[in-house]
């Protein structure tokens, strides 16, 4: 997959291998995956799903979906604006459209996107055909390429394939955090034999498996790669975070020297370090964590949900 002129990323991400003795203690090796590094504004996963979505919409204006805190919704205003595309942005929460924009918002106007707030039952069932035409005729966006939440669509785990293939033989188990689903099914897709892929979600409710196994059939016809999900780690829900997070990433920065995103990544590595304690990876285990966001400012932490 190439992409010349402003989108042109730095790829292969760089793979580099921390010394941490929490790992290495039991025997396991952790590498990072930098895909925070492909690309300066559309940063790590979001530039591979994100890609493949531009090459379909052939220059046509973009919608697209998210909350108020969206990486994916920043993505694709950044990508307006450097190719010059309009872009809207339908946003989670009728509520929010009387208020002053928060940073993440206030970065999608500033790079030139629409932003069309809903309300949430409506937001919920944005994937029916009579719901989707609704929102798009009220937010002045018919004849738009529809991109949907997340970017997860079966153009972009074609894309997140090469972020598999670009690991074969590198690691046995490659993790990374999961709000869609879409980049573990393409990245499942695209390791090699023997490898594994382990998803973190940050969203509660126990239902991105059925999500996964359903884009894999949309993008390659059927299930593919070995992969697996452990939803403990998701601090609440997504854009929660705990106390107890906000110290395990600091504590992280100070040992690495890398700034950690708390709402992906930090969700991922407190994961990882959990599971090594459990013994849920046998000795000599080489793990590569995909780092798919650098830090943005955030919602405060709100604590584990009620």
């Amino acid at each position: 997959m190439t992409s010349p002129g402003p989108l042109a990323p730095r790829l292969p991400s760089p793979l580099r291998e921390i010394r941490d003795d929490r790992f290495g203690r039991h025997g396991l090796r952790l590498l990072l995956k930098r895909d925070d590094l492909i690309h300066p504004d559309l940063i790590g996963n979001k530039w591979r799903k994100l890609v493949p979505n531009l090459a379909a919409a052939r220059g046509r204006a973009l919608v697209t979906f998210g909350g108020a805190y969206s990486n994916h919704l920043r993505a694709t205003a950044a990508a307006g604006r450097l190719l010059g595309l309009p872009t809207t942005g339908v946003v989670r929460g009728q509520e929010l459209a009387g208020r002053p924009l928060n940073p993440s918002l206030a970065r999608c106007a500033a790079d030139g996107m629409r932003l069309h707030f809903i309300d949430r039952s409506t937001y919920r069932r944005k994937n029916e055909p009579e719901t989707l035409a609704g929102i798009l005729r009220a937010a002045g966006a018919e004849g738009a390429y529809v991109v949907p939440e997340g970017g997860s669509n079966a153009e972009a785990v074609r894309g997140c394939r090469a972020l598999g293939t670009e690991l074969r033989g590198r690691a046995d188990v490659v993790a990374i955090a999961c709000g869609t689903g879409g980049t573990l099914a393409g990245l499942a897709a695209g390791l090699g034999a023997g490898q594994r892929a382990l998803g973190i979600p940050v969203l509660k409710g126990g239902f991105l498996e059925a999500d996964v196994q359903t884009l894999q059939e949309r993008a390659f016809g059927a299930r593919s790669g070995t992969w697996s999900l452990d939803d403990r780690f998701h601090c609440g829900g997504y854009a929660r975070t705990t106390p107890g997070l906000d110290a395990f990433a600091q504590d992280f920065e100070r040992r690495h020297g890398l700034l950690v995103e708390r709402l992906y990544v930090a969700k991922l590595l407190y994961g990882l370090v959990t599971l090594a304690e459990e013994g849920a990876f046998a000795r000599g285990t080489t793990i590569a964590a995909v780092v798919t966001g650098r830090p943005f400012p955030e919602p405060p932490a709100a604590g584990p949900a009620r």
